[in-house]
């Protein structure tokens, strides 16, 4: 009897964090993994286990998270109908841009090479009621040319143990060395874009970088610290301001 081989398929997927508890299924709580995973269900009524490259945390958006899930056995529909089928039944809120089949070994999350998140900081004093939530809104003056000088502390390879919560199931063989190859900051106008690029990053580990760089360029902590911080990894003072998950944005994983 011939085998009956599951095909994979690999998602690119924007969606509006606004409206969700992050990433990852929670009971009793609206989650993009829980969406996802009820929109395959309601498609083929069968239950199907959605994997992402990486966990969003509440109020975080993306751009270009990917995810991966194993269509049911015997299953005979494509890209292109998993693609319509799927937006139909999810809320505007999420909406997956690309689907194409993949190899059995394709995994969303193990497979990837680098991820590219951006960070939107808007320094007018007033803010679009089109931008609530989907920006950091700082109402403080800030010094942007220090805030590039700042970002540039983190190219290169690093353990950013002090720029990283904790999930709680840390140990002594967990590892916080991470490897930043750009990060840049662009004006346009009052509006600040700033984008990391890297081969991985820890649990709230952007909005720390932020935080802290935000907090220095604007002299709300002494001059020093973000590069303290950085340097010396048993720092023992408490962990630096952690930016509001309104302007970060997962825009794209590389495979």
């Amino acid at each position: 009897m011939q085998e009956v081989v599951s095909k994979r398929f690999k998602m690119t997927i924007a969606y509006d964090g606004r409206f969700f508890s992050g990433w990852q299924v929670q009971p009793n709580k609206q989650t993009i993994q829980g969406t996802l995973e009820q929109a395959i269900v309601d498609v083929c009524s069968v239950p199907t286990l959605v994997r992402g490259s990486g966990r969003t945390d509440a109020g975080v958006h993306a751009e270009g998270q990917v995810a991966h899930f194993d269509a049911p056995e015997g299953s005979r529909m494509k890209s292109e109908n998993w693609l319509a089928a799927l937006n139909q039944k999810l809320p505007s809120s999420i909406r997956i841009l690309k689907i194409i089949e993949v190899d059995g070994d394709f995994h969303a999350r193990f497979s990837a090479v680098s991820k590219t998140y951006r960070y939107d900081l808007y320094l007018g004093s007033v803010l679009s009621p089109f931008k609530s939530n989907l920006v950091w809104h700082f109402k403080k003056e800030l010094n942007v040319e220090k805030l590039k000088e700042l970002s540039q502390l983190f190219v290169g390879e690093h353990n950013f143990k002090n720029f990283a919560a904790l999930r709680g199931n840390e140990t002594e063989e967990t590892s916080y060395v991470r490897r930043i190859d750009s990060v840049s900051v662009e004006e346009e106008g009052a509006l600040i874009c700033l984008r990391f690029q890297g081969n991985g990053f820890l649990y709230k580990m952007v909005r720390l970088m932020v935080g802290g760089m935000v907090k220095e360029a604007a002299g709300q902590i002494p001059e020093g610290t973000v590069k303290e911080k950085l340097t010396l990894v048993d720092f023992e003072q408490s962990k630096l301001f952690c930016a509001p998950p309104d302007g970060l944005y997962l825009e794209e994983v590389v495979y």
